[in-house]
This record gives C-alpha cells, structure tokens and sequence, in this order.
C-alpha cells in the first residue's frame, strides 16, 4: 500500500495549520524575543506598540493566570521571561494584533534594556564553570580501570559532533479557537497533543478537559516538535483565554531558525583498550553535551546516549558518564535518533583512531568486536535475536566488499587529484521510550452501520506515513478494503494521555493497539456472523469484504453482517490500550531491561574527494537493512534513504554556528547548508536482511523512523579515509560536520599542524 496522503500531497491538498480556515474574527501572534543570550532586564517599553492601530494586546508573564512555566521533565523554562533571560531568542512577550503585518510592526517598537552578563556556549566551558540542568548520569559494566592494565593497546582522544537544526518544511504554528463555557481548541503542529494539552492547562490555570488538541498531520517534525511545539500553542492559548477570540500563529522561517532548539552538540573524551587479537576490552567516555538555557528533553536524550555508547559492539568493560551542560543557548532538543547518533559517533571514532595509530583497515577492529546473541549491554539488558553479524557479512557478501577495496585501492594508485575512501558502519538501536511509563498507547475504533470504520489513534502523521500502516493494521484484521477505512486526526478528547509520535516507537505502540480493538471487534461480528450462517465460530472468517466459511467464499457480506449486528445490538466501537511488556528499568542501579527489541544493519559507503577543491561526492551507499517482517517495504525504504540523507548531512555540511555572544550566526538558508538533489548518494541501495522480525514490533515489522540515521555516520569515515590517501601528513580528527572547508585543510595539512 503506498502512503495514503500521497495523492493529496502532490496536489497541494493536504492540510495543515496554516490551512485551517479562519474565522472572521481572528487575531495573530508574534513573539518579542531577547536581543541578548543573557542578562537581566532592567526596564521594557511597550508603549508604543500597545500605541499602534491594530494591535489588541500585548501579553507578558503577568498575564498568567496559572504557572509560568513549560518545562515537561525539569520545571526551569518560563513561557515567558520575567527578570532575566538566558538565551538569545528567548520569548519576552506576545504581541496580538488585527494582521501579522501590524504585529511584526510593533514588535520594532518595542524598546528594551537587558544588562549583560556572561554568556556561556560551549560544553566545555559550562562543565569548567559548574554549569548543570542537573546530575551526571552514568552506566557501568566489569571493571575499566582494571581492564585497562591487561590491554596491548590503549589510546584517548576527543570528539565534538555539532547540532543540526530540523528544517521541517512546515514551521512551528498554532491555532487556538475559544469554544462554549470556557474550553480551548488548539489546532497544533506537534508530536506530542498530550504535552500541548497538559502544558497549556497548566499555564492556564484551568483543568485538561478544558483543552483540546487537534492534529492533521504535520510538514516534518524530526523530534523538533514533541516538546518545542508547546509553547507556541500555550501562548495563542493564553491570548484566547484573556480576549475570547481565536489566536493564529505561525512562526516565519527566521524566527524558527532562531528561537528553536536543535540537535545537542556533544564534546567527548574517550579511552579504549584492545588486545592483541583486536577484542575491545574496556572503554571509557566522558560526554559533555550542550543542553542549552533550560531542561526540554536534554536529561532523556543523554540517557539514550548512553544506552548507545558502544552502537553494535560487546566490549565487557565500559564506564560512560554524561553531564547535561547547562548554556545560553536555545533548550537543545530530540532530533531523529536522540542522543544516540552522538554516543555512536564516539565509539567509531575510538576505533578510527586505533586503526590509524596500528596502521590496520578500520573494519577489522569493527568486525571483531561485533555484538553476538547472549552478550550483555553496559546497562544489563541481555541481548537476543542478534543481527549485528549477520547484518555485516551479507553487506560484506552481497556487495562484494573486498571487490570495492580493490577498485578502490587501484583508482587511488592511478589518480592524483581525486582520491576515493570506503567505510563500513554498522548499527545497533534499541526501540522503545527509555522512559518505561511512556511505552503505551491506545486506539478508538468505529465501525458505522454501513461497514465503513473510523481509526484514532495517539499516533501524529508527519511524514512517515504512520496512518497508512494504521490503516492496514486495520483493514487485514477487519478483512475489508482500505477504502471502507478512515483515519482520524490525532485528539485528546477521542484518545487521551498518549505519549509523543516519537522513539521509533508509534507504530508499534499504536499498531498494537489498533490490532487489539479490531480484534475484539471482529470477535463479536463472527459470533453475529457464526449465527447467520449455522455455522461454527471456528469456520468463520473474513475476507475481501465478505465471510468466508472454511475458507469459502460465501455471499454473505461484511455490510450484511455489521447491519444484523446493529439490530442485534452488538457494540460497534472499541477503545483498546497497549503497554509493551517485558521491558523495566531501574535508574537507582542504571540496569535493566529498555529496549522491547533492537534494530540492526550495516552500510558500507564509498566516496571521491576532489582533492584540489576540498569538495567530494558520495558515490554509494549499500546497506544490508533488518526490517523485521517489513509490513510496507516501499514505506520503510523511503524511511531508510530520508534518514540516511538526514544522517549525511549532519555529518559533511549541516554547520550550526554561534558567536561569541551566542547569536545564531547559521540564521538563513544561505548559511546554513542542507543535504539537496546534488548532495545526495548517486545511487543507494537498501537490501531487507532477511529474519523472522519480532513480536513485539507490529506484525513483527521493525521500527524504522531513526535506526538508519546513523548509517551517515559512514560517510565521515570514508570521506576522512580519502584525505589520508592523497595526504598521509594529515593528523585524524574527530569533528563533525567534515565540511568542505575542513576537508581543504586537511588535505593540505603538513606535520605537527
């Protein structure tokens, strides 16, 4: 089944906020945000703003009735700031007026005073300062510091990974309508309707029930949206609340760029040790990652992490430890993958690093170490249905590895200019929340007299076509086609307390769900089913739309049997709620049991540098891909080659810069570089390694939303295998993006640079 929005997609017929159709009566949002990254504020002027023809009201902290406050894991981000600010872009106030035209010109009369303090906006420097969201966090398993004395080799080095910002097509935005007695509708571009919902009573000071969160679909979230969307929607909402009148705001792409969180930025510090025969035996990291002004979901994405910290490998002495630094930038925020792309980032540069110093092919340290079924986790999950090598030597196999090392190495010999490099990445993630409690979902199903259904779900639409695999999940256990069902937007009021479209996990946690409502659904119509035909329950099936009876087609209908059902008053609807069992976790011992499976491939990538310009062309990526018992590979290949492009730009071009000051330098897209059509792999090409799936995954198709991410990670490698053949003088580092520039410099770099 294809993408079921697709039709409407390329017509330009699809929905989203800023299509919602307005009442004659609304009025628009803009954000006056701090010009500094921190400092107190001594005095705001807004007289002449409120002054301007048009503009309804300008609201500040002092306008909340309940808490100023919109941080979900750690209370420490106000909506608004009151008497300082940290970070520049920080929203101050909200301008509400007649047209975005007239809010954007008062928003230029408004006149401040901040008096500046330091700023902070690296990692390190926040760590040298003692500047923390909170405590580290640290996993353990044997005895590094032991381990160490019994290695042959030992190295340390440092990494840093940048940000990346999310460039989801559509913004930020919001839409609040005021309702009867007091209640909210916001029409909001989340992940997480939940959160939206919980936060704006909040601030609010009123009940859940009073608000209501609605979601088509989203143009692209990419995590930027489970927690970042709040507080545009908490504002618009604050503004209805006060004026009775529906609030529109959606942020312009500059604004976003400026006042959003990106992927955290990560300085590490790692030590490994090998024996001789290559085996891993302990590895230490330190990661500093650059949390931001406030909490967001910083805490959780240093956590995965840390679950990640040795990507698809046994090494049976690890220490890993991460702080949350605390900075004057935006709160960073999920990005696809989580803070597991940086802890993998870490572990391969470690081997890089070692390959280099013994002067041996990196992949032979990567190949001994591979994860295997029984080994154990540095957090105590014991590993099963393991791919990891079976992952690696069908890419090896399939793609005839030593065939492409070959041409490779006599393209090198013959060309001066234009050097080639090859890297093989493989992967190891774990899918699930690693917050426990958030691992549930639930479905609401109707079927209407007529035969057609109704799905909700807590599952948001942003790309990943989600809702067509809700709707197959429904149509195969129902037996009908896939135009007898609809699904519905995603609302807090048809299902409620759902966790984020993220994790990897929606599918799954909302596929189940909808798995055991059409179950119980169909139990009951082949009772009603059994009856009309005298026959056994056992018999019954259905089908195309019809029952058969021992697998026979009969001429009894499925319209025939819902109509009976309805005169025999069977209940048509059902709300069914999953929870994944099995997993646990234990934060006081930092053990246990996360992840409901993992998710394991290998990519092998091959790339030319023009080594006279610094520029370079990904010429292949191949990927041997565990999709479980994929239930739509046309959809979950699509996933593999968006995340894989994601996963290449963060690591070659996608360059976030502050200055000093911490103003966003990479404010535009004309300095801020993203993967385009030129960019991309000229050919790509993704191979289901083939596996029984797992029970837990829906219809024992693996997620696939983040794991393919880090297969860009690859590209890093190649590119940097390529500088050191056309310049043996140049000294690895690990900092990431390899843009053009760095590659320039390292091509040309002479020793003891």
């Amino acid at each position: 089944m294809k993408n079921i929005d697709s039709f409407t997609h390329v017509r330009g017929e699809s929905l989203f906020v800023d299509d919602v159709i307005t009442r004659k009566d609304t009025l628009y949002g803009l954000v006056f945000d701090s010009p500094k990254a921190h400092g107190k504020i001594k005095w705001v002027d807004y007289t002449k703003a409120e002054a301007l023809e048009g503009v309804e009201k300008i609201f500040t902290y002092k306008d909340i009735v309940g808490e100023n406050q919109i941080g979900g894991i750690l209370p420490d981000e106000p909506l608004w700031a009151e008497d300082e600010v940290h970070f520049w872009g920080q929203p101050i106030a909200f301008i509400v007026a007649e047209s975005e035209a007239i809010a954007k010109k008062a928003r230029k009369l408004i006149s401040i005073e901040i008096e500046e303090l330091p700023v902070i906006t690296t990692a390190k420097e926040a760590k040298e300062k003692g500047s923390f969201i909170n405590a580290p966090r640290s996993f353990s398993l044997g005895n590094s510091t032991e381990a160490f004395k019994n290695c042959e080799h030992v190295f340390e080095g440092e990494t840093f990974s940048n940000g990346q910002e999310h460039l989801y097509l559509e913004t930020q935005g919001c839409y609040a309508i005021p309702q009867e007695n007091g209640n909210i509708k916001l029409i909001s571009s989340t992940q997480g309707p939940t959160a939206v919902q919980k936060i704006a009573a909040r601030v609010l000071g009123v009940s859940m029930h009073k608000i209501e969160v609605d979601v088509t679909r989203l143009g692209g979230g990419f995590g930027g949206k489970e927690d970042q969307a709040t507080p545009w929607a908490v504002m618009a909402a604050v503004a209805t609340k006060h004026l009775n009148k529906p609030v529109k705001y959606i942020l312009n792409r500059h604004d976003d760029l400026r006042m959003t969180g990106k992927r955290h930025p990560y300085s590490s510090f790692y030590k490994i040790g090998l024996t001789k025969d290559l085996k891993i035996k302990a590895f230490e990291v330190e990661f500093l990652q650059n949390s931001g002004a406030a909490a967001d979901l910083s805490p959780a994405i240093a956590e995965r992490t840390l679950f990640h910290a040795t990507n698809s490998y046994f090494v049976p002495n690890v220490a890993t430890t991460v702080y949350s630094c605390k900075t004057n930038l935006p709160p960073n925020t999920a990005f696809r993958g989580f803070g597991g792309p940086q802890g993998m980032f870490v572990i391969e540069s470690a081997i890089a690093a070692v390959a280099d110093k013994l002067n041996i092919n990196r992949r032979l340290i990567q190949e001994a170490n591979l994860f295997d079924e029984k080994d154990t986790f540095s957090f105590g999950q014991v590993a099963t249905e393991v791919q990891a090598k079976k992952a690696w030597f069908s890419a090896k196999e399939k793609f005839e590895l030593e065939k492409l090392e070959f041409e490779i190495e006599a393209f090198n010999k013959e060309n001066q200019l234009y050097k080639k490099g090859i890297s093989l990445m493989p992967i190891a993630f774990g899918i699930s929340f690693t917050n426990t409690p958030m691992n549930h979902a639930r479905a609401l199903i109707h079927i209407y007299q007529d035969g057609s259904v109704g799905v909700s779900t807590g599952a948001v639409e942003m790309g990943q076509s989600v809702n067509t695999k809700m709707l197959q999940v429904a149509q195969d256990i129902l037996g009908i086609t896939a135009n007898k069902v609809k699904l519905e937007t995603t609302n807090t009021t048809r299902v409620a307390n759902t966790s984020p479209t993220a994790a990897s996990s929606t599918a799954d946690l909302n596929g189940k769900a909808v798995e055991m409502a059409c179950n119980s659904l169909i139990e009951r119509l082949t009772k009603v089913a059994a009856t009309m035909l005298s026959s056994e329950e056992k018999n019954i099936s259905f089908k195309d739309d019809f029952v058969f009876q021992n697998d026979k087609k009969t001429t009894l209908s499925w319209e025939d049997v819902v109509a009976q059902a309805m005169l025999e008053r069977v209940a048509l609807t059902e709300n069914a709620h999953y929870a994944t069992p099995i997993i646990h976790f234990d934060k006081s011992k930092e053990k246990g049991h996360p992840f409901a499976y993992h998710v394991y491939g290998t990519a092998i990538t091959t790339v030319t540098v023009d080594c006279l310009r610094g520029i370079y062309e990904i010429d292949s990526v191949k990927i041997v891909h565990d999709f479980g018992k994929s239930m739509n590979l046309g959809i979950d290949v699509g996933q593999v080659e968006g995340a894989l492009a994601q996963g290449i730009g963060w690591m070659t071009m996608e360059e976030i810069s502050y200055n000093a000051d911490g103003k966003l330098l990479s404010n535009a897209l004309s300095t801020y570089k993203v993967p385009d059509i030129f960019s991309a792999p000229k050919t790509i090409e993704t191979i289901p390694l083939e596996t029984e799936g797992n029970d837990l995954a829906i219809k024992k198709s693996k997620a696939v939303g983040e794991p393919p991410l880090m297969y860009g990670i690859g590209t890093y490698f190649a590119i940097q295998q390529a500088v050191k053949e056309f310049n043996p003088n140049y000294t690895l580092k690990f900092h990431a993006p390899f843009t053009p520039e760095k590659v320039l410099i390292a091509l040309y770099e002479k020793p003891n640079n």
